[in-house]
């Protein structure tokens, strides 16, 4: 009986699904070159003349659905240090048909704006899975 009841739908048949999907390390907080003197002082092993910062900024993503968000977060870095990627995983379900899709991804420490933007136009059909993710060595953003 109950490998058959309750009836269980995975996911509306009548549905299109968007999935934001992503791991990216933002640039680290601050560097700076130590003076003549600081490096005068330190042992010659440990000579290098930038100092940095282990952790790294926090990624502000947008993603806009006809020119509505559908998702805004600040996402912090990962790991003890905060060293480690930003993480997002996020599943949309939007009505089927044409949607103008613009994810953006901020990873450096501007105020405003975005450092990667893509808009794209998808035609979603029933029960299609569309897969949005971030490469940076590939550009930005990618649709799959």
């Amino acid at each position: 009986y109950f490998s058959d009841r309750p009836a269980y739908t995975h996911f509306p048949p009548d549905r299109a699904l968007i999935k934001l999907s992503f791991a990216h390390g933002a640039q680290k907080e601050d560097c700076r070159r130590r003076t003549d003197e600081e490096l005068a002082n330190l042992p010659p092993n440990m000579r290098r003349p930038m100092i940095c910062s282990r952790e790294r900024l926090p990624v502000a993503v947008e993603l806009l659905l006809d020119g509505e968000p559908l998702y805004q977060a600040v996402l912090p870095p990962t790991g003890l240090a905060g060293d480690g990627p930003s993480r997002a995983y996020q599943r949309f379900a939007v009505a089927p048909g044409r949607h103008e899709l613009s994810p953006r991804l901020r990873d450096t420490d501007r105020a405003e704006g975005f450092d990667f933007e893509r808009t794209a136009v998808v035609e979603l059909a029933p029960a299609q899975s569309l897969a949005i993710d971030f490469r940076a060595e590939m550009g930005g953003f990618v649709f799959r």
